[in-house]
């Protein structure tokens, strides 16, 4: 048993490839970036909704733009995307030997950087977008104002009921790609990695010296440039790698901060925070505390304490709760201003029409 153990977790270290536990928190990291930001650009948009009600409405073409700018200043450079360089990975071009590989400093090469960028940043959008279609059709179909044989609407059906099964084999092919991978019979963890024509390895020590000596290098070997646009070129460039770098120092630095908000304001986690912050439920109104035996209330719960007869037209006292007749307590409150039963004060503007299914 240890000795299947040890496979697991040393998955292949003779070709350097990462364990399934290294790759699997990889994936995670960057999926808790995006609902942790957004629950801070939410609190910002609540708090200030001219300034920042902009960011809020836009969000997923913002990050996605930002998430863009990083994965391409990543891949260009350490041939591995923010993640996989926080993890000490790198992207490896599929065909290439031992022998032949380039160093993580050259990047990818292009076919495979735009490969990696459509499977890192483009597909995730057009997902997210896709689940955000969805339940906005599930609603849609809950309240439709489409008429039973419409042909839109037999179409969205149509495409509800399938999308659960589509879902599920997407889900299912990455499951069985990681089943896979585990039991070494697999280069990739993801499906995407195939797509995108590469597969992830650790960094050698040649990798981390050759990172580590890129920017003096760069520096040294900075030319200026001679005619107008290749200034321009330059220092749009300069700025586009300045906004990604501050960007991808800016999540290395609070990437756990990020994964901390993530937990917190988690679903799951919320049933926790709630038992934990809630305060002890109020015991309930003396008024309330009344003899189920009471003369004021009826025995059936479909008389009106009033006329004690069935009640006409139901109608609620938002002050205390109690239903009546609506012309009983109707008269009652503008004589009285009070519940007939607790004696709250009530106005008539607390007085609520019920309606039932069948109205």
């Amino acid at each position: 048993m240890a000795e299947h153990g040890a496979h697991i977790t040393t998955a292949s270290v003779a070709d350097d490839q990462p364990s399934i536990f290294e790759v699997v928190a990889q994936d995670s990291l960057m999926t808790a970036v995006r609902p942790a930001l957004q629950h801070v650009v939410k609190v910002l948009a609540e708090s200030n909704p001219t300034h920042y009600g902009f960011f809020w409405r836009w969000f997923d073409e913002i990050f996605t733009l930002l998430d863009l700018l990083v994965q391409q200043h990543y891949l260009s450079r350490t041939s591995a995307s923010f993640s996989e360089n926080f993890y000490g990975l790198k992207r490896i071009v599929m065909g290439d030997t031992h022998k032949s590989q380039r160093l993580a400093s050259a990047g990818l090469p292009k076919k495979q950087l735009w490969k990696s960028i459509m499977v890192l940043v483009l597909l995730p959008y057009l997902k997210l977008k896709l689940e955000k279609l969805v339940f906005s059709l599930r609603e849609e179909d809950e309240y439709s104002i489409h008429p039973p044989s419409s042909r839109w609407k037999r179409f969205y059906r149509a495409f509800l009921a399938a999308y659960p099964f589509v879902n599920m084999a997407w889900e299912g092919w990455f499951l069985v790609q990681q089943l896979r991978y585990i039991l070494g019979k697999a280069q990739h963890h993801s499906p995407l990695l195939r797509l995108a024509g590469v597969r992830l390895g650790r960094l050698t020590v040649q990798d981390i010296q050759a990172l580590e000596h890129k920017p003096a290098k760069a520096s040294m070997m900075q030319q200026p440039a001679r005619s107008v646009s290749e200034k321009m070129k330059s220092a749009l460039k300069k700025a586009v790698g300045g906004v990604a770098l501050s960007l991808s120092t800016g999540l290395s630095v609070g990437v756990f901060f990020l994964q901390f908000l993530d937990w917190w304001y988690s679903s799951e986690n919320q049933e926790t925070i709630k038992s934990l912050t809630a305060l002890p439920t109020p015991p309930p109104p003396v008024h309330l505390d009344y003899n189920s035996d009471s003369s004021l209330l009826p025995k059936m719960k479909t008389v009106c304490p009033l006329c004690r007869k069935t009640r006409v037209n139901d109608t609620v006292l938002a002050t205390s709760g109690y239903v009546f007749c609506y012309r009983c307590v109707f008269h009652y409150v503008r004589s009285h201003q009070a519940c007939p039963i607790t004696g709250y004060p009530t106005e008539v503007q607390h007085l609520i029409k019920l309606y039932s299914p069948e109205n």
